[in-house]
């Protein structure tokens, strides 16, 4: 048996629907874009969506339509995927590094309120793994600071806080749709807002900066998404939530049958609906095997397992003179493991999953 720890969900309804934009000669930026953005916006319940052609762009773009430049610092959890720091130096601003809450492994507000320093323009925050973070926490710091907040939710599809899904949450919000997202366009990303002169500027710097066609008034890039992503991701934005169901469901099967094998399974916070981009474990120091004796194990039998991060941001090379004492961080770096949870997952491929585990346990 081979279970990955990550699978695309792509069928004939997405060829179908890349085919109709290939034969109609429209292949990039058109109607199809447009029709995503607007149901996307729907389905976060924010006003406006801006489709682009990766996360990362959505990220630089949304923190640029925020004023973030040279001079400025942004707060970002330590914890996460590098783009969410590197989009910050793309602005030319300092990234300041929070730790993380030990339970959630999402942004911890304490850390950040430490953070703030007079250069400081905005907050990052992170809903990892399909988890939201602390949203009215990490709101207090902005509104007593009067520093935008900006929304990570590229592992965040249909997560919810307290009723609101990831979208509608902050000042700005940037999506993922690479291939192993909740839904994907193969590459792409989206910016959501409820405000006017955000999305104007967002879409003014993912176009060239054009006002109007050979009109630049700023300088931009090229961050569109294509009709071809766009169509794909129309039809996954239909499947996403049969996607969410199956994989929390997945998630609760884990739960409950991982129990007394020593591995920590993943909290949920109260009041929120995580969608488990990734199911991720932590190997307790009491734990008998080491983790790459862990995952080599279950590797042998056919499980695979992947570590959701081995390094925190800002250990990484590039950010040496931005170092920051983070615990909690270094510790889940150190720590976690991610287990299939994906909705092509079987009920029998999960009992089989758990009893591997048992077994080296």
């Amino acid at each position: 048996m081979k279970i990955p720890v990550a699978r695309p969900l792509v069928g004939e309804e997405e060829i179908a629907a890349v085919a109709d934009v290939m034969r109609s000669g429209m292949l990039a930026q058109g109607s199809v874009v447009a029709d995503f953005e607007s149901r996307f916006a729907d389905y976060c319940g924010a006003t406006h969506a801006i489709g682009v052609n990766s996360g990362t762009a959505a990220l630089h773009a949304a923190l640029l339509a925020a004023g973030v430049g040279p001079g400025d610092s942004v707060v970002v959890p330590a914890f996460t995927f590098f783009a969410t720091a590197s989009s910050v130096s793309m602005c030319g601003a300092t990234p300041l590094f929070a730790d993380v809450d030990p339970e959630t492994f999402n942004i911890d507000p304490d850390s950040v309120a430490a953070l703030v320093r007079p250069d400081t323009r905005a907050i990052v925050g992170v809903h990892l793994f399909g988890q939201p973070f602390d949203v009215s926490a990490v709101r207090e710091v902005c509104d007593d600071h009067n520093l935008v907040l900006v929304e990570d939710a590229a592992q965040a599809h249909g997560a919810e806080y307290h009723g609101k899904r990831a979208g509608s949450l902050a000042d700005l919000a940037c999506f993922s749709f690479y291939p192993t997202k909740n839904m994907t366009t193969g590459e792409g990303g989206m910016v959501t807002t409820d405000d006017d002169g955000f999305a104007k500027q967002v879409r003014l710097l993912i176009n060239h900066g054009q006002s109007r066609k050979y009109l630049h008034s700023a300088v931009g890039y090229n961050y569109r998404m294509t009709n071809i992503a766009a169509a794909i991701g129309l039809v996954q934005l239909g499947r996403v939530e049969g996607f969410n169901e199956r994989r929390i469901e997945n998630a609760r099967y884990l739960d409950r049958h991982l129990a007394g094998t020593g591995l920590t399974t993943p909290h949920v916070a109260p009041g929120v609906r995580h969608v488990y981009h990734q199911y991720v474990t932590r190997l307790p120091a009491s734990y008998p095997l080491t983790r790459d004796a862990f995952m080599n194990a279950l590797a042998e039998r056919g499980v695979g397992t992947a570590v959701h991060y081995p390094i925190p941001v800002n250990r990484q090379p590039v950010y040496e003179n931005e170092r920051a004492s983070c615990p909690v961080a270094d510790d889940l770096a150190a720590s976690v493991v991610s287990l299939p949870v994906h909705p092509a997952v079987t009920e029998e491929e999960l009992a089989y999953i758990c009893d591997a585990v048992r077994e080296l346990s």
